[in-house]
């Protein structure tokens, strides 16, 4: 694992053999901020303060920042300024008067095949909620890929334009588990750029499902319904001649959609939706995906659905109807892992709400264990947490203050 800021402050710190005290003096910054930061405290300093640490010690403040993905993925106060300066810099990279990138690439890009292992190496972290491994690996696999597609002649442009689309696909979808709402659809912007250059329908179909989420978090959900069901509209495949990823594509907008309605208070929308999603999830049945797609794709399944489901119950606020859903779950991780988290949130809600206390924290236990990094981005849990702090009227549990602690709660 790549040192923290603090460690990188201690380790230069003791090198020039300057005490905490004097290096506080000598940059005018609070010794209880450098105290914090060495002791690995849940806190982060603001870019002015690291300038003027790193100029007290004489070195630049990169050196102090270093790989800051760990920091991101915990969700560290203050992070995004600095862990997400490398991906903001290969999702959006500066270009001159004659669209000319401000920094070429230098030398040649790999090979399509070693591009493409890449890909799945990470997108796998993705799915495992390895997201300080995909922070720090994204960049430099973004950029050699566009630097693929710019330099790939007219036979070989489909896949590479594919393959640029599938890379800003999967970047978009860690921006959304990050919060980072804008960087994302900013990468899903130029995926679908990217879909139409490779003329890709159901890669581009599955990007448009990104989005979607993009606009939900941002609050904007009667234009994620619209463009859910437009394209779904657009691209609605014949059941007898579909292929399994054209099902799952199509699958994966109607349940979006439906995630869309159920937030605007329209549940029999929503169960429409999710009906129509099921018909597609049961042609599909069970099938082994293309290797050539990233588990999005082939995450698509009737037990999916019933998620859905599930979370459009919890939505409407009736937890004993997610409970009834959830039992008809399998027990354990779907193939795209951040759909049965979220749905175990939904499970662990429902607990509370009929005050299973004891219920609802071992679910959040579980997911702590299996996926901390992803949990401590969601303010659902927090709001779960803190629900269940307010509400109980013994003293908080050892595990319950852990989860508070790991929550921000």
């Amino acid at each position: 694992m790549e040192p923290t800021i603090g460690e990188n402050l201690a380790e230069i710190r003791q090198q020039s053999t300057l005490t905490q005290e004097q290096l506080a003096e000598r940059a005018g910054v609070d010794v209880g901020v450098i105290r914090k930061l060495e002791q690995g405290a849940r806190t982060s300093a603001r870019l002015p303060t690291l300038h003027a640490l790193a100029r007290a010690l004489g070195v630049p403040t990169s050196a102090l920042i270093g790989d800051t993905s760990h920091a991101a993925a915990r969700a560290e106060p203050n992070h995004r300024p600095l862990s997400l300066a490398e991906i903001r810099r290969a999702v959006a990279p500066v270009r001159g008067i004659t669209g000319t990138a401000l920094v070429p690439p230098v030398g040649d890009p790999p090979q399509p095949k070693v591009l493409q292992a890449r890909l799945h190496t990470v997108d796998r972290a993705y799915h495992a909620n390895d997201y300080a491994r995909v922070l720090a690996d994204m960049p430099a696999l973004l950029l050699d890929v566009r630097a693929a597609a710019d330099a790939a002649d007219e036979r070989d442009q489909a896949s590479a334009y594919t393959l640029l689309t599938q890379t800003l696909h999967l970047t978009g979808n860690l921006l959304i588990q990050l919060r980072a709402s804008d960087l994302a659809f900013a990468a899903l912007s130029g995926a679908l750029d990217a879909a139409r250059r490779a003329s890709t329908q159901v890669v581009a179909t599955t990007v448009i499902q990104g989005m979607c989420w993009v606009l939900i978090r941002q609050g904007r959900f009667v234009e994620a319904a619209e463009l859910a069901v437009t394209t779904a509209d657009e691209v609605e495949p014949r059941f007898s001649r579909a292929t399994p990823d054209e099902l799952a594509a199509w699958g994966w907008l109607l349940t979006v959609a439906a995630a869309a309605r159920a937030r605007n208070n329209e549940p029999d929308v929503a169960a429409e939706l999710t009906t129509a999603a099921a018909a597609a999830a049961v042609r599909i049945g069970e099938w082994a995906p293309d290797p050539g797609n990233l588990i999005m794709v082939g995450g698509f399944s009737v037990n999916k659905v019933q998620m859905q489901r599930a979370e459009n119950a919890a939505v409407a606020g009736d937890p004993s109807q997610v409970l009834a859903l959830a039992k008809q779950v399998p027990p354990g991780p779907t193939a795209v892992a951040s759909s049965w988290q979220r749905h175990r949130l939904d499970v662990a809600w429902a607990y509370a709400e009929q005050r299973r206390y004891n219920d609802a924290t071992d679910v959040l236990v579980g997911l702590r264990a299996a996926a901390p990094a992803w949990l401590r981005q969601q303010r659902y849990a927090r709001d779960i947490v803190r629900s269940i702090s307010t509400q109980r009227r013994r003293a908080m549990s050892q595990e319950l203050a852990d989860l508070a602690a790991l929550l921000g709660a």
